[in-house]
């Protein structure tokens, strides 16, 4: 009777251990699914900076913060059974977080920055929204939200969508949104020419020093008026328009008195009374620069489709660029070749004959 008690009480033993085995082995199991789904976090945002690398076009809102939030609750759930599991997934996601994207006109994420000039203070309350998310925030009361996209697409980008900014030309008439200089997201011109594939390697010599010379002046970022450059003349000072228009900035023929010798492509007289030019615009316009952009290459107040493409007809390439807007705020200042991208959705000029 002894010896059956004994060899009871050892089975007892052996089954409890294997209870206590058992438990550790779920415990154990939830410690691993904590750290595939820390994985999975990381697997994810290298998919995702493989895809900026690519350059897609599609359009869609910034996810960094929903991949963020993501970390972090695969960090409290692993965290609930295991503090090494804590630990390791939130190593995870503090490097998903804090890992920036490159700057590159290849690349479909553009890192841009808001350009403040100090002698204004309108749109502040925007850019303390845009600097957070790197889209601008502007609202108008026309036109509703920008619907700003922080992938570079033929219809979108930091600056806003293609609708927003051309508010107005398929209905009544153009209707520009007040986008103040300090609004505008952009990419430093240094910066830029980092970039091996950048559009401004073509902005030969002294031109960039001058960019930044007469930007400083007029109170605009440097590569607003090396856009202009690219967007009128591929960045070549012997250009000269089917209207007569003068070099980098295709001055026409009214401002180019004062001109040494007389020529009216000199760079530095170019650049600079190009960008007088603009800054007279863009004063006379409240501080609004889309406005601004839009007149120097044209545009106006009340402009439609039917009105920009009137002249198609007779000669062609004298109507206005429709795709204008995206392809300078969404393009070339985010050191994106607008041209190489054939941005835009109007595509007007496309069905003109070349030469």
């Amino acid at each position: 009777m002894k010896a059956f008690s004994f060899i009871a009480l050892i089975v007892a033993a052996v089954s409890l251990d294997s209870v206590v085995a058992g438990k550790v082995g779920v415990q154990v199991s939830h410690n691993n699914h904590g750290h595939k789904n820390a994985g999975q976090v990381g697997r994810l945002t290298n998919k995702a900076r493989l895809n900026e690398r690519q350059g897609s076009r599609k359009c869609r809102p910034r996810q960094s913060k929903i991949t963020s939030s993501t970390a972090a609750a695969t960090s409290t759930q692993a965290s609930s059974t295991s503090t090494s599991s804590t630990k390791s997934s939130s190593s995870s996601s503090s490097k998903t977080s804090s890992t920036p994207a490159k700057t590159s006109s290849s690349a479909k994420h553009i890192e841009t920055t808001n350009f403040n000039n100090d002698d204004k203070n309108k749109g502040q309350t925007n850019n303390a929204v845009a600097s957070k998310t790197g889209l601008i925030a502007v609202v108008s009361d026309q036109c509703g939200s920008a619907n700003a996209c922080h992938d570079i697409s033929n219809n979108c980008g930091p600056n806003g969508n293609i609708e927003w900014l051309t508010c107005g030309v398929r209905g009544g008439g153009w209707n520009p949104p007040n986008v103040q200089v300090s609004d505008l997201k952009v990419v430093d011109l240094n910066d830029a020419l980092k970039s091996g594939d950048s559009p401004f390697h073509a902005c030969r010599g002294d031109l960039i020093g001058k960019f930044y010379q007469y930007a400083g002046e007029v109170g605009v970022p440097p590569i607003l008026l090396a856009s202009i450059a690219m967007q009128e003349s591929s960045c070549n000072p012997a250009t000269v328009g089917g209207a007569g228009e003068q070099g980098l900035m295709q001055l026409t023929k009214d401002k180019c008195g004062g001109a040494p010798g007389g020529d009216c492509k000199d760079p530095d007289f170019n650049i600079r009374t190009g960008a007088h030019f603009l800054k007279g615009l863009i004063d006379g316009n409240g501080g609004n620069v889309l406005k601004s952009v839009a007149q120097y290459n044209g545009w106006f107040p009340g402009m439609t489709v039917a009105k920009a493409t009137a002249i198609a007809g007779s000669c062609c390439r004298c109507q206005q660029n429709l795709d204008y807007l995206q392809q300078f705020f969404n393009g070339w200042i985010q050191n994106v070749n607008a041209y190489a991208r054939n941005m835009g959705v109007f595509r007007n000029l496309d069905r003109c004959p070349i030469g």
